[in-house]
């Protein structure tokens, strides 16, 4: 996952959402926060096998959260990846 997200840290934000659409492979329906959500929790979690953990972006969106029963854990996001969920391009 975290893998995922350092191609995604330190884009623009254009050029951080093209690096989405190009890897998701589908057009945003709308720009709306939770599809801005949705899309980086998808780009992130490709090809991950999460192991029964369950993802969701903080609702700061400075990181996503794994729940795993018992433990969570935190996976920072990086300031512009968190700036488009907020802002958008």
């Amino acid at each position: 996952m975290d893998t995922n997200l350092r191609r995604l840290r330190g884009k623009s934000g254009q050029d951080l959402e093209m690096a989405i659409l190009l890897e998701l492979d589908r057009p945003p329906a709308n720009n709306a926060r939770p599809e801005r959500e949705a899309r980086v929790l998808d780009f992130a979690l490709r090809n991950v096998d999460m192991h029964g953990w369950d993802a969701a972006i903080t609702p700061d969106a400075s990181a996503i959260r794994l729940d795993g029963g018992s433990v969570a854990l935190d996976i920072a996001l990086g300031a512009t990846v968190s700036a488009y969920i907020a802002d958008g391009a």
